[in-house]
């Protein structure tokens, strides 16, 4: 019995999802892209100062080895052969940062997550050496300068942490995006670890050129990157070394994507103009522009979408992102505790059915695209005595869609051809409010696969067409045809432009709330000089009012 289930299943692949909020081990069967098992552990955020998102490193390891391990198990009681695992990829959230010693394998910082704002004034130093008729740092990477992207979070290691700087004189340090840090430690860390990263998570650095798909010494000169600390840049589809522990050591790590470039792979647009938008932490539309590199008038990124091998043409994206789509979930979970699981929100929201007038931008981290306005910060409008938490939930969904709205208007115009439908994936879309709200607000279909783990999937693919592993063909004939569960839109036109020119509104007034940035030491004695009774009265007020939004009388 065992060797027949064996027999019919063939090669699988493995892939590590390493997100902001979660690491999952997903392991798929590369003839029909079945997803056989998984494991999922959630990663801590720790916020040391009012803007600032770090991870720990080693969480994040473990937690992959965690993943792999459980997964493992997983597929022994299901009497699958693990041995039948012939390749792993590796998707990972982009941008975030890590500085780590090549002689001990230690971090030396708390990874500097891509939502953080610490460097803000960074950025603000850095733009006024750009000349205004030549902006050489969009022109080479496609990416405006913010505190989005690792360049920026590197220079502050480099600026603020001793032991970062240490490191860097001595000839111990090694920056990686995470990608870079999960392939290092598997292939075996102090004992001959690959220090590489791929083509999509380094054009995500402000250091890599784009054209050329080198790091660039001009852009490493302006940011003041020592280019010895950078990683070996390679394709998204090759060998980049073998497992060297755990239940599955000795299998080639073959496949690394940044995670929405795996969603664009795993969605399968493969054609110039096809595009998906990803519903996880924040929210990404990715439209697939060919081999040209197109630069957005209307706030998008240019990005290298993938490279699936080393011989293979590069393909380039447009790229819409949105800092915060299911964070906004998690917020009202963990700080104001107005449900007690993600899930509850779809319950909550489907007792209103509407907002009642109530708009939520949650510019928490300024507002990325196609704004790129730092000063924005998180409001909550339109509120009334009527208003409470269903009505509030119902508008962090709606968020996530005017969002998704106001990229996919920028995408349109940049393209000159509006998208027909819109292809979606990520945690998100299993929330059937949330994606009929998109299609409402869209007006436009919104169509999304049955299995929703496309991230997962484009670096399994990635890893299994890879040359020395070839157990999954990524020509067209060969593709599994997917099946998809579509939402048509329900509301009218007419309504559905009324919410948004209401939305645009309150975006206004999220803007501008930040009118000078504390210094990035973040000085906590400033706090000081506050009479205690400020602390008293302000803790009262939020108690007060996380109360009465919770509905506890």
């Amino acid at each position: 019995m065992a060797a027949a289930k064996k027999a019919v299943l063939g090669p699988l692949v493995g892939a590590v999802d390493q997100g902001t909020s979660s690491t999952r081990f997903l392991v798929f069967n590369s003839k029909t892209a079945e997803l056989l098992s998984h494991h999922q552990v959630e990663i801590k955020q720790e916020f040391p100062r009012e803007g600032w998102v770090e991870q720990d490193p080693k969480e994040i390891l473990q937690s992959v080895y965690e993943c792999i391990e459980k997964t493992c198990e997983k597929l022994e009681q299901l009497n699958i052969d693990i041995s039948n695992i012939k390749a792993i990829g590796v998707s990972n959230q982009r941008e975030t940062t890590v500085v780590w010693d090549k002689l001990t394998g230690e971090p030396l910082y708390n990874a500097v997550v891509w939502l953080d704002l610490r460097t803000q004034s960074t950025v603000e130093n850095l733009s006024k050496r750009i000349p205004g008729n030549n902006n050489f740092v969009k022109s080479k990477t496609g990416l405006p300068l913010s505190t989005y992207f690792s360049a920026v979070k590197l220079r502050w290691l480099l600026d603020n942490v001793r032991k970062v700087q240490m490191a860097v004189e001595e000839n111990r340090a090694l920056f990686g995006t995470i990608d870079s840090w999960l392939i290092w430690s598997l292939t075996g860390g102090v004992n001959g670890g690959v220090h590489c990263t791929d083509v999509t998570n380094a054009s995500r650095t402000m250091l890599f050129n784009i054209h050329s798909l080198e790091w660039d010494k001009e852009l490493c000169e302006f940011f003041g990157i020592p280019m010895e600390i950078l990683p070996n840049v390679r394709s998204s589809s090759e060998i980049y070394g073998l497992m060297k522990a755990g239940a599955l050591e000795g299998v080639p790590i073959s496949g690394c994507l940044g995670d929405q470039s795996a969603a664009l792979v795993g969605q399968m647009c493969f054609q110039d103009g096809q595009a998906k938008n990803t519903y996880g932490t924040g929210c990404f539309l990715l439209c697939n522009t060919g081999h040209k590199c197109v630069f957005s008038e209307h706030g998008l990124l240019t990005t290298v979408a993938y490279k699936l091998g080393r011989d293979k043409p590069v393909y380039y994206a447009l790229e819409g992102s949105v800092a915060i789509a299911g964070a906004v979930i998690r917020w009202l979970r963990d700080n104001l505790g107005i449900i007690k699981s993600s899930e509850e929100i779809e319950k909550l929201a489907k007792e209103v059915g509407t907002s009642y007038g109530c708009y939520f931008v949650p510019a928490f981290s300024g507002l990325y695209a196609p704004y790129w306005e730092p000063s924005a910060r998180g409001i909550i409008c339109g509120l009334t005595q009527f208003t409470n938490k269903c009505h509030i939930a119902f508008a962090a969904l709606e968020a996530v869609c005017f969002q998704t709205r106001e990229i996919l208007d920028a995408m349109n115009r940049d393209c000159g051809i509006p998208l027909s439908h819109l292809q979606v994936d990520g945690g998100m879309t299993s929330n059937k409010i949330l994606m009929q709200l998109q299609a409402d607000i869209l007006y436009i279909p919104v169509v999304k696969p049955s299995m929703p783990e496309t991230t997962a999937l484009g670096a399994a693919m990635a890893a299994g067409a890879a040359e020395g592993v070839g157990v999954w063909s990524l020509e067209p004939e060969d593709l599994s045809a997917v099946t998809m569960e579509r939402f048509e839109p329900q509301i009218n036109a007419e309504e559905s432009e009324i919410r948004y020119s209401t939305w645009k509104k309150a975006v206004m007034k999220s803007i501008g709330w930040v009118t000078t940035q504390s210094p990035e030491s973040g000085d906590p004695s400033i706090f000081c000089s506050l009479p205690l009774g400020f602390f008293i009265v302000s803790s009262m007020v939020m108690l007060i009012g996380a109360r009465y939004i919770s509905g506890i009388p």
